[in-house]
């Protein structure tokens, strides 16, 4: 049972470790602080973009991480 957990969780943290590398750099730097681009269209439809997606799945993925650690102290 600990084994398998272990190796769930292990394959839970390079996948977490995956799609945090794809995700780009949320910052514009200062010429976006400037011009004030969050009235933009591709701002407002940004939810459907693959960095909104990968968003997501890092927080679920994360987790479901942090609950295997957890499950595997409670095995011990």
């Amino acid at each position: 049972m600990k084994l398998a957990v272990t190796i769930i969780q292990l394959l839970c943290g390079l996948f977490l470790i995956v799609i945090v590398l794809l995700q780009t750099g949320k910052h514009n730097g200062l010429s976006g602080a400037i011009s004030g681009n969050s009235d933009t269209y591709t701002f407002k439809a940004k939810n459907n973009t693959l960095d909104a997606k990968l968003s997501r799945w890092t927080k679920w993925v994360a987790l479901v991480f942090v609950l295997l650690t957890f499950a595997l102290n409670l095995i011990d």
